[in-house]
């Protein structure tokens, strides 16, 4: 045991989790690798949990912090901020929902929690709908919403959370269908569901589910779903955490997949816009965000040096066609990923958007979860100069990858092979 492996076990909670039989030091990053505290370089294919979106040490973030830690890091949101304004005026021109204003937090969990408590106070309801296998932060109320047993970790909640078929396309009661034919089951389930329960506030859904291991259903369905909620004035939370900003590649938004019925009610973000630095927020039409009737403020949400950094980090994201990077390039990784699963009876699925992509594994000649594998891959990989993500819910065990939106072609092929060689080597 390294010593601050040590360290870290006597002063820091049993149940914050770490990665690996010996746990890694990273002590810096360029680009898309990261080096160990051995000196190890990596290739990062986690990216911090789809946090570090364009690429580490970007010169053009870190010129921004710099220069704007050299002025004022903090003066909270009781003061005008510039860098504030600049960035809300930015997402919510990007976000496509109408009339928007914005609230900047310092995580994907607080922004959920506020996107909780203007649609319960919008609509005088504590009943939300969410989907299993989701997961949507590790506060009181978002654990409250979180269909995910193994990131829940107790049942106590302020909220009445019912939910909803549908984010695991590949599992569950309607697998079996085609996709129109499990939209329509989905559809036909949420009417059930509505009319055993009270009016509910919301439904909050991520378009692909993260922590779940990647999964999403056919796209439409939200668009669907929405059509029901809007007939009952129930709105429409999309949980953009992990899927915002470009990562799926065909779509800025996730919701945009779904985007028939029109854009979400309210939109939380957080992870990626940052690139490392703690922004999160949400997105919502303003007689939704405005229907708080006491004072309300952030000390650190929309704090000068991190709205600095993304203000930044979404500039240059956009000035590059990140987006458009993560369709080209997730494409073939994808279809590598696809061709080196083949010949592996334990990989159950290759799916994903872009450059958010997950191989779920199962036992072979099963259909079982096979999470020992999946941490032995994980381990074989880092062997080999790769960092892997893992993910999963109820009986499912999957390989997460998100590598930063600025990965190369050759980059790809490099980590591709090294997962190859850890798949062969675990079978």
């Amino acid at each position: 045991m390294s010593d601050l492996y040590a360290r870290h076990r006597n002063v820091l909670p049993d149940w914050l989790a770490l990665y690996y039989e010996e746990p890694l030091e990273i002590t810096h990053g360029e680009g898309r690798y990261v080096w160990g505290a051995d000196g190890t370089r990596y290739l990062d294919f986690f990216g911090g949990i789809l946090t570090t979106m364009t690429a580490h040490a970007l010169p053009e973030v870190t010129k921004a912090v710099t220069e704007q830690a050299g002025r004022i890091i903090h003066s909270s949101t009781l003061y005008l901020n510039r860098p504030m304004v600049e960035l809300a005026e930015r997402v919510a021109q990007l976000s496509g929902v109408p009339d928007a204003r914005v609230f900047f937090t310092t995580s994907g969990t607080e922004a959920n929690d506020t996107a909780l408590m203007l649609a319960t106070t919008y609509r005088r309801s504590n009943t939300i709908l969410a989907m299993r296998n989701s997961y949507h932060g590790r506060s009181f109320s978002a654990v409250g919403i979180t269909g995910n047993r193994g990131w829940s970790p107790t049942s106590l909640s302020p909220l009445q959370t019912l939910y909803v078929h549908g984010g695991v396309r590949g599992r569950g009661p309607f697998a079996g269908l085609d996709d129109e034919e499990y939209i329509a089951a989905c559809v036909d389930d949420l009417k059930d569901l509505l009319g055993h329960t009270r009016p509910p506030a919301a439904l909050i859904a991520e378009p692909i589910q993260g922590v779940g291991g990647f999964t999403s259903p056919p796209d439409g369905l939200y668009a669907a779903f929405r059509d029901v909620l809007h007939e009952r004035g129930i709105l429409w939370i999309a949980d953009e955490v992990q899927t915002g900003w470009g990562r799926t590649g065909d779509h800025f938004w996730g919701w945009q997949a779904h985007g028939r019925s029109g854009p979400p009610d309210i939109v939380t973000f957080a992870k990626g816009i940052g690139n490392g630095s703690s922004i999160g927020g949400v997105i919502a039409r303003a007689e939704i965000m405005n229907c708080l009737d006491a004072n309300s403020i952030s000390t650190f949400g929309g704090t000068q040096l991190t709205m600095a950094a993304g203000l930044a980090n979404l500039t240059y994201l956009l000035e590059h066609d990140l987006q458009g990077n993560a369709r080209r390039v997730g494409g073939l990784l994808i279809e590598r990923l696809r061709s080196a699963a083949a010949q592996d009876p334990g990989v159950r699925e290759v799916r994903g958007r872009g450059l958010m992509i997950g191989v779920e594994l199962t036992r072979p000649g099963t259909d079982k979860a096979d999470p020992e594998r999946a941490s032995a891959v994980l381990e074989a990989a880092r062997a080999g100069g790769l960092l892997l993500g893992k993910g999963g819910g109820h009986d499912t065990s999957a390989l997460r990858i998100a590598p930063p939106l600025s990965l190369t072609v050759a980059e790809a092929e490099e980590g591709a092979a090294i997962l190859e060689s850890a798949l062969r080597s675990t079978q």
